[in-house]
């Protein structure tokens, strides 16, 4: 189970997800998101790994997107996989995370 987030590369500033979405992972993802909030104009999340994401990740998620808001940044889910697509849709989530499927919920 990978239980830490992996460090962007120096040109790659996006947040990426792990496979395994978990309270253990949500610590390591809330200081990533605040670093994210004071570096960057847009906020983007790759969520292509994601294979699984827990009720903690969630919560970030949806809280992330509030306060970039907020600030008046953007904040943008990129590359979701199947996976997160269909966990956030299952928790009526999209809207609030700012997904855009194209699904109707």
């Amino acid at each position: 189970m990978d239980s830490t987030l992996q460090l962007p590369e120096a040109d790659d500033r996006s947040l990426r997800l792990p496979a395994h979405g978990t309270t253990v992972t949500a610590e390591d993802l809330r200081v990533r998101f605040v670093l994210a909030a004071d570096l960057d104009d847009t906020i983007e999340v790759d969520a292509s790994q994601v294979e699984s994401v827990g009720q903690a990740v969630l919560q970030l998620l949806v809280a992330a997107r509030n306060e970039a808001a907020a600030n008046g940044q953007g904040f943008r889910i990129a590359n979701p996989s199947q996976a997160f697509v269909n966990r956030v849709n299952s928790c009526r989530l999209a809207a609030a995370i700012g997904l855009e499927t194209g699904d109707v919920l």
